[in-house]
């Protein structure tokens, strides 16, 4: 079973994603903020990451960076609202997998940890 961890300082929003990938077989990992997804990633080493681009402390971005500084294969799909496209286009140049737009579509969700997971 593919363990993924789900980042995002809205509460709602990662609870709801977190039950999803579980319904559908995944381990589920959370994390509110950047700075704990970079420690649980170390502790944890999950299969991929879903990882929010607007948060506050550590933006995706810086958090994204730092992920691959600890492990350059992680496999990491960008979540973002509409109109942030220069901050996924950053993110994916910076070695992101894929991006993932809110509201989530619970198929589009699957597909992108699908991709990341093989």
């Amino acid at each position: 079973m593919a363990k993924v961890m789900v980042v995002d300082d809205a509460m709602f929003m990662r609870k709801k994603c977190a039950q999803f990938l579980a319904q559908n077989g995944y381990e589920v990992v959370e994390a509110a903020n950047g700075l704990e997804a970079v420690n649980k990633y170390q502790q944890m080493k999950p299969d991929a990451v879903l990882l929010d681009i607007t948060m506050p402390d550590m933006d995706g971005l810086q958090t994204l960076k730092e992920i691959l500084k600890i492990d350059p294969g992680a496999k990491v799909s960008m979540c973002s609202a509409m109109g942030q496209q220069s901050m996924v286009i950053e993110a994916l140049k910076s070695g992101a997998c894929d991006f993932v737009v809110k509201p989530f579509d619970a198929s589009r969700v699957l597909s992108a940890v699908k991709k990341m997971v093989g």
